[in-house]
């Protein structure tokens, strides 16, 4: 038996709020199928879809979904069907879900199937639970069959960040696809991270009744010791890239 979607409190964001609005290019394009496209309008609807569903480095050839794209031209499955198509590829799944928790894919999909950031921690872990229960399909299906959703896209239109604009800011807010973005292993390399430190001192646990206030002579001799000392080193950072993990690991001779 499957679990009922917790409930969660809506906050008052952007996109929940009604107001007089002056075109600009923070301002979304609508990108819909509605008026029977051209072939090139076409062209712009699937790669709107891309572009929202995907984050901007992983937009590749490889990653096109062409039986879907050839479906949507001929009018055999709508936009929402697209969609659902491209959130629920082994490219996305493996770009998105394998890497994260079911927490932060919750986020990632909220952000860019209903165009808006998720409200709060409980939201997440309501979403979650559906992911645990139902499996990956049975989440995205439940995000698009949303009353959420169906009011603000429908069937025909491409998902977009809704009222990116904030009051009283000269730009709106970054874009959903362009956050928190992952490289592979060699960009991480050219990047120079992850970085280890290699600490110069041993550090240890001093209880709180233990550690000397002001006033305390102890302090004033440390002071003075470090007077005495000459400055060393700062710790090196080395990349873990080049790091020969098997000849550092002692063996038994």
């Amino acid at each position: 038996m499957a679990l009922p979607l917790i409930e969660y409190a809506p906050k008052s964001q952007n996109q929940r709020v009604a107001g007089y609005e002056v075109g600009s290019e923070e301002q979304p394009k609508i990108y819909t199928t509605e008026n029977l496209p051209s072939p090139t309008e076409m062209d712009e609807v699937i790669w709107a879809s891309y572009r929202q569903i995907f984050s901007e480095h992983q937009i590749l050839k490889s990653n096109r979904q062409t039986f879907s794209e050839s479906q949507l031209r001929y009018g055999q499955i709508t936009v929402r069907d697209f969609i659902r198509a491209l959130a629920t590829s082994d490219a996305f799944m493996r770009l998105n879900y394998e890497t994260n928790s079911n927490y932060r894919f919750a986020e990632i999909c909220v952000q860019r199937i209903l165009g808006r950031d998720v409200y709060n921690e409980r939201e997440k872990i309501a979403w979650s639970i559906v992911i645990a229960t139902k499996g990956v399909e049975g989440f995205i299906s439940a995000v698009l069959d949303s009353e959420e959703y169906l009011n603000n896209f429908g069937y025909n239109t491409v998902p977009y960040q809704r009222r990116r604009i904030l009051p009283q800011q000269a730009k709106g807010e970054t874009p959903f696809n362009l956050k928190t973005p992952r490289y592979g292993e060699y960009h991480r390399s050219q990047l120079g991270f992850p970085q280890v430190i290699w600490q110069s001192q041993v550090r240890r646990y001093v209880p709180q009744d233990k550690v000397a206030r002001a006033g305390d002579p102890s302090l004033y001799m440390n002071m003075a010791r470090n007077l005495n000392n000459a400055k060393g080193n700062p710790p090196s950072r080395v990349s873990t890239f080049n790091m020969n993990y098997e000849a550092l690991v002692p063996r038994k001779k």
